[in-house]
């Protein structure tokens, strides 16, 4: 495909979008997950990889297998042999590269010197994440970064074809690595030229299930503890994963310092969760509101704390429901005993008669 003819396959998929659903394009991405411990024997492979539109898992590869697997329904039998041969050729080529940088990393920190018997001293783990992002306006965007024990460590910068160093100890790779022009030539041509037409490719076979845009399901709870008051804002059940959560106070916007942080968790159907809590005073839960903006929603959605019943009125409920049936009882069993006197003073009077 040409430069120019990438721009309009991206211009045409966009006004489908937006024809298709009503509302303005959204962003879509294109994200390789990589994966691996230096000790797979405790329980966590050599080297994983999973792939991803915006955020619907389509692909996964591992080392043990060395081949791709369809994890999309949209891509059983649609998928092109070229497409198709391309993303594995892709993940065979990762799965080499990761394994020789794992081992750079671990040389670079004196960590890959194996024991008398024959073992690493301990295990390691490395994550790259890596791939690119259509925006609304057409421009692109790649990114490729590496984590290293749960810590970022380096970050390609195509722009300058170098790489950023995320902590002192990935000093000495990232000049390693910065000797190699090829690589990073090509790393830059992959993340500019391959993955946005890999995605454009993939967008076109998903149309339908990857435009679909689910609204959020917006209710905020009240939360008491012995020295806490806390509303927390849950949207729930929405599709795609991009939400903003904010705060009002009184109509106006909070700060973020004065919000907790949101979680985004999946849910396990495709769809997505999120909750941001506030402390607030007691009293005050009204004057605060909830304010969600989501592409499945036509306008952004406000919602509020609904006090329920109040504790001391359902006791109150209660209390009387419960004076009441004592009292319906108390006269069931009055007109129990009044019925049996009865019946005693008749019998008493009919043996006077017979006595007389």
């Amino acid at each position: 495909m040409g430069p120019r003819a990438r721009p309009a396959l991206l211009l045409l998929i966009l006004l489908r979008t937006a024809a298709t659903q009503g509302r303005p394009p959204r962003s879509h991405s294109l994200r390789f997950l990589f994966m691996g411990a230096s000790k797979p024997d405790l329980g966590l492979p050599l080297f994983e990889a999973l792939g991803y539109v915006d955020d619907q898992l389509f692909v996964s590869y591992d080392h043990e297998s060395r081949r791709a697997e369809r994890r999309a329904p949209w891509l059983w039998g649609r998928a092109t042999s070229q497409l198709w041969l391309q993303l594995s050729q892709n993940l065979k080529g990762w799965d080499h590269m990761f394994i020789v940088d794992f081992w750079t990393i671990m040389d670079n920190h004196n960590q890959s010197k194996v024991t008398k018997l024959g073992a690493l001293p301990e295990s390691h783990t490395l994550q790259v994440i890596l791939g690119c992002e259509l925006r609304e306006d057409n421009s692109t965007r790649g990114f490729w970064k590496y984590g290293y024990d749960g810590q970022d460590h380096l970050e390609f910068r195509p722009e300058t074809l170098d790489w950023r160093a995320a902590e002192p100890r990935a000093q000495v790779t990232k000049l390693e690595w910065e000797v190699n022009k090829i690589r990073a030539k090509q790393n830059r041509a992959y993340l500019d030229r391959d993955c946005p037409e890999q995605l454009l490719h993939l967008l076109e076979l998903g149309r339908g299930p990857l435009e679909q845009q689910v609204p959020p399901l917006v209710k905020v709870t009240h939360h008491v503890t012995s020295s806490l008051t806390t509303l927390r804002c849950r949207a729930l059940n929405f599709y795609p994963q991009n939400i903003t959560i904010k705060w009002l106070k009184d109509k106006q916007f909070l700060d973020a310092k004065d919000v907790k942080p949101k979680d985004v968790l999946p849910n396990g159907d495709g769809t997505y969760q999120a909750w941001v809590a506030l402390a607030v005073l007691p009293g005050e839960e009204q004057r605060y509101s909830c304010h969600v903006e989501h592409p499945g929603l036509d306008q952004p959605l406000t919602a509020t704390w609904e006090p329920s019943l109040s504790g001391t009125l359902v006791t109150g409920i209660l209390s009387g429901i419960a004076v009441c049936v004592i009292i319906f009882l108390i006269g069931i069993l009055f007109r129990i005993l009044k019925r049996r006197q009865s019946s005693r003073g008749a019998a008493v009077n009919y043996v006077l008669a017979e006595c007389e």
